[in-house]
């Protein structure tokens, strides 16, 4: 009890930690059952047939390879336009500045349902055909607001006196920018940038509200396998997902531990 009373928030991380990754490791023994029916819920035995042919169920790969471009494109949509709005937050001072930096968190706050049915409606009242498109925006403009805040704390510390001295040097703007001004910003860039892919890939909410029937996402498509039975193949692009996850942080550590290093040294 002294001991753990000695590590209680190291004890408490790790059965946090714990508890985030059971429910991952439960998909990806699953992902090695051979179920005798439709739905792989209680473990039969041990195969790797679902493996073998991941896309062994009929329109699986095509919604997952959707989900991808549309998760590919919204990241590079909300990218593009949160670093711009972030930068012009923290260094330039203009009227009602105050209220778009209230309002760009709503999406964050505001419940999924009620942000998706209002793009339905403007989207139905412009005459706009529900499609891959009509997504494609709505993912845009529900992950904005978190690239949002991951580039804007990482622009708030950078010190200025970085750039200063580049200009003192003659750099130009374009020179400044690309050089010190976007290295410096780009841990936060790509943080939002991987929350941003994360969020657009496993949205249904408002997916299913704006894709209109011919859109069928990979989150859609676990929903209404489900009501049918859940084929094994599904938890193979989860784990996948999972694994692929997991090795872009550890590599992202990696390469930060080893720039310390370096900057240590």
């Amino acid at each position: 009890m002294r001991w753990i009373r000695k590590n209680l928030v190291v004890v408490a991380g790790l059965l946090t930690l714990a508890y985030m990754i059971l429910p991952n490791l439960v998909v990806m023994a699953f992902s090695f059952n051979k179920p005798n029916g439709r739905f792989n819920y209680s473990w039969q035995q041990f195969s790797l047939d679902a493996w073998k042919d991941p896309c062994g169920v009929a329109d699986m790969c095509q919604s997952l390879s959707l989900s991808l471009r549309l998760a590919a494109w919204a990241t590079l949509g909300a990218v593009a336009l949160g670093t711009a709005i972030a930068f012009a937050l923290v260094r330039y001072r203009f009227r009602a500045r105050g209220s778009i930096n209230s309002l760009i968190f709503l999406p964050m706050a505001m419940p999924e349902v009620v942000m998706a049915a209002s793009l339905l409606t403007l989207f139905l009242n412009m005459g706009i055909e529900l499609g891959f498109w009509t997504v494609l925006i709505a993912h845009i403009t529900f992950c904005l607001s978190f690239v949002v805040t991951a580039v804007k704390a990482r622009v708030m510390s950078m010190d200025p006196r970085l750039e200063e001295a580049a200009r003192d040097l003659y750099a130009g703007p374009a020179q400044t920018f690309l050089r010190v001004t976007l290295p410096i910003a780009a841990p936060g860039i790509a943080a939002g940038g991987l929350l941003a892919f994360a969020l657009s890939f496993d949205d249904f909410i408002i997916t299913n509200f704006n894709a209109g029937p011919s859109t069928v996402t990979f989150p859609m498509f676990v929903w209404g396998s489900a009501q049918r039975g859940t084929p094994v193949q599904i938890n193979v692009i989860g784990t996948a997902m999972f694994v692929l996850a997991v090795l872009v942080v550890m590599a992202g550590q990696i390469i930060t531990n080893r720039r310390k290093k370096t900057a240590t040294a």
